[in-house]
């Protein structure tokens, strides 16, 4: 039986990309930020996921304005990395796990989520950059990873309610998949950040930090935070931050919370990561 004990939490910064990329990392602005990602490299190696399904959305790379679906999940054997105007990131291209994903998507559409299948899709640094964070820059990643993109661009986006509610139902369609599988599940994006108008370069620690007790201690609670709110407190793009209760959704209700960092700024965004572990 396959089985969801951990979730990982991160922002997707795409500078963050581009500062591993051209070897800026232990430069001092930049060292703040990957330091606080040592423990987490090292827990990955010591807890190989067999299988990661990574939350994240796409920055109209793979999906343009002209069609954007609400959720969707990558179901191909294999996913290229986008350029996204500057040249694709060196990184590896993204192996999928085919038979763990038709099966995710068969029991979350038979449980009342209409999912897009994509079994072809291009994956941007949404999801490029929290496997660098984690993994480092490798030839290979270690693992397989399933996509899923979350419209966070084009309003109407989803609430926090259905984005915890799609978690339990990943969580449900994992646990019946009958293949011994360690899952984990990342959600990513975020923390408060707005690139445009009177407002650009907002950031809000205080905010942050509370949505991370609260993602940990009362995530139903969470779930009501409207996004006025997320708009108003975290900024335009701080609303990326639905997604995580997507991945805080598919584990229990009790948790232990293995490691927490948080950093202003990373560019011109508040960097948050979290890695939670299932108390039984």
């Amino acid at each position: 039986m396959a089985k969801i004990k951990h979730s990982v939490y991160t922002s997707h910064v795409p500078a963050i990309g581009a500062a591993l990329d051209l070897g800026k990392d232990q430069e001092p602005y930049w060292k703040k930020v990957f330091d606080g990602y040592e423990f987490s490299k090292q827990w990955e190696k010591e807890n190989k996921p067999d299988v990661i399904i990574l939350v994240y959305n796409d920055h109209a790379n793979n999906f343009s304005l002209d069609l954007i679906p609400t959720f969707a999940l990558g179901t191909g054997a294999w996913f290229e990395t986008s350029d996204e105007g500057w040249g694709k990131r060196p990184v590896p291209d993204v192996e999928g796990h085919p038979e763990l994903a038709a099966h995710i998507a068969h029991s979350v559409i038979q449980d009342g989520f209409d999912l897009t299948l994509c079994n072809k899709m291009e994956v941007d640094h949404g999801l490029t950059v929290p496997l660098s964070l984690m993994f480092g820059q490798p030839e290979q990643w270690p693992c397989p990873v399933i996509p899923l993109h979350v419209n966070v661009v084009q309003y109407p986006v989803p609430s926090g309610q259905r984005c915890l509610d799609l978690g339990r139902a990943i969580r449900r369609a994992v646990d019946s998949f009958d293949q011994d599988l360690n899952v984990q599940i990342w959600g990513t994006g975020g923390m408060s950040h707005q690139l445009q108008g009177p407002r650009a370069g907002l950031i809000n620690a205080e905010w942050d930090n509370q949505f991370l007790d609260r993602l940990v201690e009362e995530p139903e609670e969470l779930a009501q935070v409207s996004h006025v709110e997320y708009v108003r407190e975290a900024g335009s793009e701080g609303i990326e931050l639905v997604m995580w209760l997507i991945a805080r959704g598919a584990m229990d209700a009790d948790v232990d919370v293995l490691h927490r960092f948080y950093h202003v700024p990373a560019s011109n965004t508040a960097v948050g990561h979290l890695i939670l572990e299932n108390k039984d």
